[in-house]
């Protein structure tokens, strides 16, 4: 018979705290978001963290991400303000090329019809224009475009429009493949 007060060789490991858990978790997360984790490896290293009972198993699991030094650190972000500015660089110049929507003076009561339709306010003559596509209003004192169903779809700077949403002067407006700048008198 033993009893209680007995030496144990082996203590019974350390339970695991929330806090080394969730360092864990958002190494792993940090690791997905950079690229260094495929979707199928993250969510198993995922489930193996809530599953570990040890330090050095969680450690495990981040050993291979832990790799970036200073210089990696500086060279990523070197190319990724690169890259940055040649997105930012290439949607001024385009920006600059598109043909200007004139907004309605704001007392017109009416709403401006776009789309193929002949009766339409703008009429676009263009195949991924929609009969009737959308509608630009006045409302409480703010520009707001309304997609009227359109098969294409209305854009607004670069965002599909669904329902309606907020424009103003130097937005790009988009019905189908047909692209704009809003501009006012």
């Amino acid at each position: 018979m033993t009893s209680s007060s007995e030496f144990h060789p082996y203590p019974a490991p350390a339970r695991l705290s929330d806090a080394e858990r969730d360092r864990t978790l958002k190494a792993l997360r940090e690791g997905a978001a950079q690229g260094r984790l495929s979707h199928d490896t993250f969510v198993s290293r995922m489930e193996l963290a809530f599953a570990a009972r040890t330090p050095d198993e969680l450690a495990a699991l981040t050993a291979d991400l832990h790799g970036e030094g200073r210089l990696s650190r500086m060279l990523f972000g070197t190319v990724g303000a690169v890259s940055g500015f040649t997105v930012r660089l290439r949607r001024a110049w385009y920006a600059e090329r598109l043909p200007k929507l004139l907004l309605p003076r704001p007392e017109t009561p009416y709403p401006l019809r776009i789309g193929r339709d002949p009766a339409s306010g703008l009429r676009l003559s263009h195949e991924t224009v929609s009969r009737v596509h959308a509608e630009l209003s006045r409302q409480g004192g703010l520009w707001v475009l309304r997609d009227l169903g359109s098969t294409n779809g209305t854009c607004v700077n670069g965002r599909r429009v669904i329902g309606a949403a907020v424009v103003q002067v130097g937005d790009q407006v988009g019905f189908g493949r047909m692209t704009f700048r809003l501009a006012a008198d």
